[in-house]
């Protein structure tokens, strides 16, 4: 039986710290559904076509194993994707106390909603620090985002 699992989040844009999550959860499975997501309560910088092309090249640039699908999903319940790509786990990075109060009832609904669990991984403390709505604010500002995430989305953030 393979191990799958799918990592979700909206990735606007995708981070140095998403990326590192990503590639770890790789080893860790045998199939990784990394999932843009529609965030409703969040006004998205880029479409969701573009974040899935970002990821796209910065999980190739980084090198990591081709037991990665990059996808997308805007309706409906994240545990109806996994269940239907057949994956018993989500994979949440988490940055801090604050992460795992927010994800927490989110996890405890996924598991008993489709006995979906739930792992929270940790991003290397380099990056610990960064979101995605910093970056979009530093960006926005004519900051340098390139310490903050991988070189095909500062490339497309100083074209935009």
């Amino acid at each position: 039986m393979q191990r799958i699992a799918v990592v979700p989040g909206s990735f606007d844009p995708v981070t140095l710290g998403h990326l590192d999550v990503i590639v770890r959860a790789a080893g860790m499975f045998d199939e990784l559904h990394v999932l843009v997501v529609h965030n409703p309560a969040k006004t998205a910088l880029l479409p969701i076509a573009e974040r899935v092309s970002l990821l796209e090249t910065s999980i190739q640039d980084a090198g990591s194993p081709g037991n990665i699908v990059v996808a997308s999903w805007s309706v409906g319940l994240l545990v109806d994707y996994a269940t239907d790509v057949g994956a018993s786990v989500l994979v949440k990075g988490i940055r801090s106390q604050v992460d795992v109060a927010y994800e927490t009832p989110m996890a405890i609904v996924n598991r008993h909603l489709a006995g979906v669990e739930t792992i929270f991984m940790l991003p290397d403390p380099a990056h610990a620090h960064v979101s995605s709505s910093l970056v979009r604010q530093v960006s926005g500002l004519g900051g340098d985002v390139s310490p903050y995430v991988p070189a095909a989305v500062a490339d497309f953030l100083k074209r935009s």
